[in-house]
C-alpha cells in the first residue's frame, strides 16, 4: 500500500459514472441528486451559478471523483484544493498520515495538493468535463450552472514558477492542453454511452475553466507580499480575487477567551501566529487598495474567510507538534472575522465563507450576504458528500443577489455560535464510539447502539415497529431481553446513544425515549396477552433482593418454567430505584408497572423478610439461590472536625419525608458520579436550603456523572467547585485544598496534583457521595469465597459462586453500578440455570430505501412525546467509511447471495488520511482492515492488507493474500481455503465492477 493516489483517466471517470448510474442507480456512492432550477440561479464573478455552496479547497476536491460526486449531490462552486511549487514526492514526505481528524470538531495536517501540479490540472479539467455532460445527461442543472475557483499558494515567487504559472494560465484557457484535447476526443468517440448527450454538447463545453482564484498564504506571510500577489493575480493575470484571512486576526485574547467560554479550554495555542501573522490594523487599508485596484480592473474582489487556524498536538490526536483546527470550534471565530470586517467596510467588502459551515447555519450565513460557502468538515462526517443535497436544497431562494453583507445579521450570526449547542463543546469528553472487535472482513453492517447495550437489544428493530405504531410488537421485543422497560426507558444511562451513529450528525436516536414510548403505548396490551408459563416439576428458585437485578432474575426464570420467590428485607420491591432514585427521575407509578408484569408470571414475593442464611433457603426446597442483595455498606468520608451524611441514606430520607428534612442554608456535596447529582438536585429542592455546591478533586469535565446529570444539576441551580479536595469541616465551613491539574493519567483524564492554596466553603450540612461497598461479611458467613477486593468468587460465564447452586449479581457482585448492568448480570445467571443461550441474532429486516433516504440529512429531535425517526438502520445499511472517504476508495457493493452490501477498499485511490478509522464503529481502520482491491501485483507486494488483485477478468483468475498466506484463485476450479463469501466477492467484482480496477 501507499499513501499516493491514482488518479483515473477519463475513460475510467465517465465509464464508472455511467454503469454505476445505470446498474445502481448512484453515482460514486451517491444515492441522491440535486437537480437545480433556473429560478434560484445567481451570478458571480459574470457567470451563472445554481447553488452557491460547495467544497472547500481540501480533500473533496482534489480528485476528479470527488468533485463529481460533490456536483451529483448539490454542490456547484469548487474551491480547488489548493497548488503550491512544493507537490507530488516531495510534498508528500512532509504530510505525516494519517493527516484528518474529523471526530467531532476537525484537525488535519496537509494543507495542499499532493498530486503533482500538473496532474492536478488534469484532474479538474477531467472533472470539468464529466460535470458539463452529467448535467444534461442526468438532467441535473445547466452544462454553465456551476464553477470552479483556482486556489492558489503561498508566494509570489512559488505562483510566478513556471509550473504553477502554467496551471493558472492552462486553467484559464484549457483549449491547448493536451487532456482537454483528449477528453473531447474520448466523449465524441464514445457518445453511445449517453442517451441525451450529442456532438454540439461536447463541441460547446467551454475551454475557459477558471475566471477566479483564491489567494492562500501560509501563516507568518508579510502583507507586501500577500499584496503583491494579488495585484499579480488581479493585474497580470485578470482574475477575480479572493483572500483567504486567518482568524488570528482577531487577536490572542479574544480566540483564547471565545474558546475557553465555548468549553475548547484544552485546545492548545501560543501567542505566535497572532504575533506573525497579518494584523487587523494592516489588514484594512491594504483590502481598501486591492478593491480600488479591482474596481479599475473591471474584476471582483473579496475575502475568503477562513484560512486554517494552527493549534497545538497535545493528545496524539495526529502526528505531529502542530495542527490545524475546523468545523464546530471555527465557526465563532471565522464569523467574529466576518463580523468585523462586514462593520469596518459597512458590507462592501465581499466574503466568501468557511469555517464550520452546516446544515443549521447556512441558511444565516447565505441570508447576512455571505456567499459562495464551501465546506470541508461536514462532508467528513457520516452522509459525506450526501449532506451537500441539504444544504443546497435550504439555501434555495435565499439572497439571490448580491448587494452588501449585513452588518446587523453577521453580528447576530457571531452572538448566537458563542451559545449555540451546535457550536459549544458538550461539558464532557465524547464517549468512546466505537466497540471492541474488530471489523470482518464480510458483512460488517452491524448496529453499534445495540453493541454498546449491555444486554445487547435488538434496537433497531423495536425502533422501527415503534415508529410503524405496533406498540404491542415493539414492547414484545424489547422484554425478550428486558423485564423494566419503565425504569429503564426513564432513567437507562444509555450506553446505546453514546455509540448511535447520529452522534457524528446532530445528538443521537433518543433510543430510551422510544422505549418508553413503546411501554406506555404497548404496556396494556402486552400485559393482557402475556402467556403465564407453565412450572416446571421440581424447580424452584429463591431470589434475595427486589431490586432491579433481583426482578430481572424472576422474570427470566419464570418464564423459563421456574417457580420463583422474591425475599425483599424492605417493605416493597425496587431496591434503589423504589427507594432512594428521587421522584423527579423517575416516577414511583413507572416502577410498580414493570413490578406488575413480572408479578403477572405468578412470581411470588415476601417482603419485609431478610435472609440471613442461604442455606435456610436451601432446606426449604430451592435448588437454585440468585443473591440480588446490592451494596449495603456505606461508603464513608472523613473529614477532620465534623461528621458527614451518607448520599444514598440522605436520597433515602429525602424520598420518604422531604419536608421534614432539615439541612441549613448551604449544603456541600462531595463526589462527581450520578449519585452526588441527584443528591445535589434533591437537596436543592429542600425548604430553606439556599446554596447547594458540589466540589469535586477534577475538573467538571472528568467528572464521572453522565453528561445529562451534570446538565440537570447546572438547569436546577447546583454550583460546582472543581479542583477542591474536602479536608475539615469548622464553624459551619467546608474547608478544601485546592488541587491543579497536571498531565494524562492511564484513562485519558488529567490528573491532578495538591498545592498549598485553601478554599473555604460554606457548609451547613456535607453529604458524601463516595460509593457503596458490597456486603462482604454476609457473603463471607455463608460460605462464599472472595477475592481480595472482598467480593465474590464467581464463574464469569454463569456468575455462580462458590457454593453449588448459589449466584451473585447485580450491586452485589462488583459493587454500585446500573439497572441495565444488574439485568445484564441476571440474564447471565438464568440463562445458565435454565441452559439456554443468547445467540445474539437480530431480527432486522433490510428495508434499505428508508434508511438511505436519511442518510447525510441533519434533522434534530424535536419533542419528546414523539418517535424519534432518525434511526439510520446500521443493522441493515452503515457505509459510514465508504461516505466519509473523500476519494472513494472505500465502496460499498451488491454481491448476488448475500444479503449485505459488502465493502471492498480500493487500494490505488486512498492517500491513507486516516478518516474512515475515525466513522467505523469497530474498533479498525477500513483502509487498512477491509479486503482490498489491488490495481496490480506490485502494490499488493507493497502492501499488508488481505485482498486481491485481478490476473484476468474473462476466466476470473485473481491473487489472493489471505490470513498471510497469498495464492492463486481461479472461479470454479477446485477447492479452496478461501472463504466462499470472500469468492463471491472477487468474482462479483470481476463480472459487475470492472470500472473500479481497469
Amino acid at each position: 500500500m501507499s499513501d499516493r493516489m491514482t488518479p483515473m483517466p477519463i475513460s475510467q471517470l465517465v465509464e464508472w459514472a455511467v454503469e454505476e448510474k445505470k446498474k445502481y442507480g448512484t453515482v460514486f456512492g451517491v444515492y441522491r441528486p440535486y437537480k437545480a432550477e433556473g429560478s434560484y440561479n445567481r451570478t458571480i464573478f459574470g457567470r451563472n451559478l445554481e447553488t452557491p455552496i460547495g467544497p472547500a479547497a481540501g480533500p473533496h476536491t482534489q480528485l476528479a471523483q470527488n468533485i463529481i460526486a460533490a456536483y451529483y449531490a448539490g454542490c456547484r462552486f469548487f474551491e480547488l484544493k489548493t497548488v503550491q511549487i512544493m507537490d507530488g514526492d516531495e510534498l508528500s514526505a512532509c504530510v505525516s498520515k494519517p493527516c484528518i481528524n474529523a471526530d467531532d470538531e476537525c484537525y488535519n495536517v496537509e494543507w495542499s495538493t499532493e498530486l503533482y501540479v500538473p496532474q492536478a490540472m488534469e484532474e479538474y479539467i477531467k472533472a470539468w468535463f464529466v460535470l458539463s455532460i452529467i448535467a444534461k445527461e442526468y438532467e441535473l442543472g445547466a452544462s454553465d450552472g456551476f464553477q470552479f475557483n483556482m486556489s492558489v499558494g503561498y508566494d509570489l515567487a512559488g505562483i510566478q514558477s513556471e509550473k504553477v504559472n502554467t496551471f493558472i494560465d492552462s486553467m484559464i484557457e484549457a483549449k491547448d492542453t493536451k487532456i482537454f484535447q483528449e477528453c473531447k476526443r474520448y466523449l465524441k468517440e464514445n457518445i453511445n454511452l449517453f442517451t441525451s448527450i450529442t456532438e454540439e454538447d461536447i463541441e460547446g463545453i467551454s475551454s475557459r475553466i477558471c475566471n477566479s482564484v483564491t489567494l492562500s498564504t501560509l501563516h507568518g506571510c508579510p502583507p507586501q507580499e500577500i499584496e503583491k500577489i494579488a495585484n499579480h493575480l488581479i493585474d497580470e493575470k485578470g482574475l477575480h480575487t479572493f483572500i483567504k484571512c486567518n482568524p488570528t486576526l482577531l487577536g490572542y485574547e479574544y480566540a483564547r477567551k471565545t474558546m475557553d467560554e465555548m468549553g475548547y479550554g484544552y485546545v492548545a495555542f501560543g501567542e505566535f501566529h497572532f504575533l506573525d501573522d497579518l494584523q487587523y490594523k494592516d489588514a484594512i487599508p491594504m483590502l481598501h487598495r486591492l478593491m480600488e485596484k479591482s474596481k479599475e480592473k473591471g474584476v471582483e474582489f473579496g475575502v475568503k474567510i477562513t484560512n486554517t487556524f494552527p493549534v497545538d498536538i497535545k493528545q496524539n490526536e495526529l502526528p505531529g507538534d502542530e495542527m490545524y483546527m475546523s468545523g464546530k470550534s471555527l465557526y465563532p471565530l471565522s464569523m467574529s472575522v466576518a463580523a468585523r470586517l462586514t462593520k469596518d467596510f459597512d458590507g462592501k467588502l465581499r466574503i466568501s465563507y468557511s469555517g464550520g459551515a452546516e446544515a443549521h447555519n447556512i441558511e444565516g450565513i447565505i441570508d447576512a450576504g455571505i456567499w459562495p460557502v464551501t465546506v470541508a468538515t461536514t462532508l467528513l462526517k457520516p452522509g459525506g458528500y450526501q449532506r451537500g443535497l441539504q444544504l443546497a436544497e435550504k439555501v434555495q431562494g435565499i439572497n439571490l443577489t448580491f448587494d452588501k453583507v449585513s452588518v446587523e445579521k453577521t453580528e447576530k450570526l457571531v452572538e448566537e455560535a458563542k451559545k449555540d449547542p451546535h457550536h459549544v463543546k458538550a461539558v464532557k469528553p465524547l464517549p468512546i464510539r466505537k466497540v471492541k472487535e474488530q471489523v470482518p472482513l464480510i458483512d460488517c453492517f452491524m448496529a453499534p447502539c445495540r453493541e454498546g447495550c449491555p444486554i445487547n437489544q435488538d434496537i433497531t428493530r423495536y425502533i422501527e415497529l415503534t415508529r410503524q405504531g405496533q406498540y404491542e410488537e415493539a414492547l414484545k421485543v424489547i422484554m425478550e431481553k428486558n423485564p423494566l422497560p419503565f425504569t429503564t426507558g426513564t432513567i437507562c444511562p444509555h450506553k446505546c446513544m453514546s455509540k448511535c451513529t447520529r452522534n457524528f450528525y446532530e445528538e443521537p436516536v433518543q433510543i430510551r425515549g422510544v422505549k418508553l414510548i413503546a411501554a406506555e403505548k404497548g404496556y396494556e396490551a402486552v400485559l393482557k396477552n402475556l402467556p403465564i408459563p407453565e412450572y416446571s416439576a421440581g424447580k424452584k428458585a429463591a431470589i434475595v433482593g427486589g431490586g432491579p437485578a433481583g426482578l430481572a432474575a424472576a422474570y427470566f426464570l419464570a418464564k423459563g418454567g421456574v417457580k420463583v420467590t422474591i425475599y425483599e428485607k424492605r417493605g416493597s420491591l425496587g431496591g434503589v430505584v423504589g427507594h432512594v432514585i428521587p421522584e423527579f427521575r423517575i416516577a414511583h407509578a413507572s416502577l410498580e408497572k414493570d413490578i406488575a408484569l413480572i408479578i403477572a408470571l405468578g412470581v411470588e414475593v415476601k417482603v419485609n423478610t431478610e435472609i440471613k442464611n442461604i442455606q435456610e433457603l436451601k432446606d426449604a426446597g430451592y435448588d437454585t439461590v440468585i443473591l440480588a442483595i446490592g451494596s449495603g455498606t456505606v461508603g464513608k468520608l472523613e473529614l477532620e472536625g465534623g461528621e458527614t451524611r451518607n448520599a444514598l441514606r440522605f436520597l433515602e430520607q429525602f424520598k420518604k419525608q422531604s419536608s421534614e428534612l432539615e439541612v441549613g442554608k448551604s449544603v456541600v456535596v462531595v463526589g462527581g458520579g450520578n449519585t452526588a447529582m441527584d443528591t445535589a438536585r434533591a437537596a436543592k429542592r429542600i425548604k430553606g436550603v439556599e446554596k447547594v455546591s458540589v466540589v469535586y478533586r477534577r475538573t467538571r469535565r472528568y467528572m464521572p456523572a453522565d453528561e445529562e446529570e451534570l446538565v440537570m444539576a447546572l438547569k436546577d441551580g447546583v454550583e460546582f467547585h472543581e479542583l477542591l479536595i474536602p479536608k475539615k469541616r469548622e464553624g459551619g465551613n467546608l474547608f478544601c485544598t485546592v488541587m491543579e491539574l497536571s498531565g494524562f493519567d492511564a484513562y485519558g483524564r488529567r490528573d491532578v496534583k495538591a498545592t498549598d492554596k485553601e478554599v473555604i466553603v460554606p457548609a451547613d450540612t456535607v453529604i458524601a457521595a463516595v460509593g457503596e461497598q458490597i456486603s462482604s461479611e454476609f457473603l463471607e458467613s455463608n460460605g462464599i469465597k472472595l477475592d481480595a477486593k472482598k467480593r465474590a468468587l464467581v464463574n464469569e460465564e454463569t456468575l455462580e459462586s462458590s457454593v453449588g447452586g448459589v449466584y451473585v449479581i447485580g450491586d452485589g457482585l462488583l459493587g454500585p453500578s446500573t439497572v441495565v448492568s444488574g439485568i445484564r448480570d441476571a440474564r447471565k445467571a438464568t440463562d445458565a440455570i435454565l441452559k439456554v443461550r443468547d445467540t445474539g441474532e437480530s431480527t432486522e429486516s433490510l428495508e434499505l430505501n428508508q434508511y438511505y433516504e436519511k442518510r447525510g440529512i441533519l434533522e434534530q429531535h424535536t419533542r419528546e412525546d414523539e418517535v424519534d425517526n432518525r434511526c439510520l438502520g446500521c443493522a441493515s445499511v452503515c457505509e459510514n467509511c465508504a461516505e466519509v472517504c473523500p476519494n472513494r476508495a472505500n465502496i460499498a457493493i451488491q454481491v448476488p447471495g448475500l444479503l449485505k452490501h459488502q465493502i471492498v477498499h480500493v487500494d490505488s485511490m486512498c492517500n491513507e488520511c486516516g478518516n474512515c478509522r475515525s466513522f467505523c464503529p469497530y474498533d479498525s481502520a477500513p483502509y487498512l482492515d477491509k479486503f482490498t482491491l489491488f490495481a496490480n501485483a506490485k502494490d499488493m507486494e507493497d502492501s499488508t492488507n488481505q485482498g486481491f488483485t485481478v490476473l484476468d477478468k474473462h476466466d476470473i483468475i485473481c491473487q489472493v493474500r489471505y490470513l498471510g498466506n497469498t495464492v492463486i484463485w481461479k472461479k470454479g476450479e477446485g477447492k479452496t481455503s478461501l472463504p466462499k463469501e470472500l469468492c463471491m466477492v472477487m468474482e462479483t467484482v470481476c463480472r459487475d465492477y470492472p470500472y473500479l480496477w481497469e
